[in-house]
């Protein structure tokens, strides 16, 4: 029995890739190498930000303090959403108030920082609907690891096989499966591999499609 629906946040449930790719090309561009959007969605989506800065001072050899360039991108990120702003996806809305009028427990999984996440949940006015938020400090290994499905299942004390996770990334898929928690992908920038589409329950258009997967159960 289903009793618990697990979201990823960047990408699934807001429109923050293009952001994050934003603030990657002027790190990496400062230091004189181009970086695209393909470069970008090839490596980076799903992962924890100090996990991707260690991977770009040793991919392209440069020498910085990760906890110095942690900061910058945070200032970087911040500056952007307040330029565009940073929407919620299709469906987001619906989908939560489905979820809350039919008794679903509902968590949060990113690998976010929890200020960050409670911000911009809080920003939409959908941070209430959130019964656990769980963020890459509160796991000693972030995705494509299960540990942070793993811990929301232990905080909404729900068996794996009684969860759903919700994500955009071939990172999140990973680790959704790892964790032996049923998957559906809806893709963000990047359509996931063959070899992740089959570890998912099913490849989505929208969080809308989520509900009606959820009616036929």
């Amino acid at each position: 029995m289903l009793k618990a629906v697990i979201f990823d946040m960047d990408g699934l449930l807001i429109d923050s890739e293009v952001i994050s790719y934003k603030c990657y090309k002027k790190l990496i561009e400062s230091y004189g190498y181009s970086f695209t959007m393909d470069d970008y969605v090839k490596d980076y989506p799903g992962k924890q930000l100090k996990v991707s800065l260690q991977f770009i001072k040793e991919h392209y050899h440069l020498d910085y303090d990760i906890e110095e360039k942690f900061q910058l991108f945070h200032r970087l990120e911040t500056q952007f959403m307040q330029e565009d702003g940073v929407a919620l996806k299709k469906g987001a809305k619906e989908l939560l108030q489905y979820l809350k009028d039919h008794h679903y427990q509902i968590a949060l999984a990113t690998s976010s920082l929890p200020s960050r996440a409670c911000h911009i949940l809080d920003m939409h006015h959908i941070l209430s609907y959130f019964d656990e938020i769980i963020c890459g400090s509160d796991v000693q290994r972030g995705k494509p690891y299960p540990d942070i499905f793993l811990k929301a299942c232990e905080r909404l004390n729900v068996l794996p096989s009684e969860a759903i996770v919700l994500e955009d990334s071939e990172a999140g898929i990973q680790a959704a499966y790892d964790a032996k928690v049923p998957v559906y992908c809806i893709p963000d920038l990047k359509q996931p591999g063959e070899d992740y589409v089959q570890k998912t329950q099913g490849v989505l258009a929208s969080l809308l499609d989520v509900i009606t997967i959820l009616e036929n159960m």
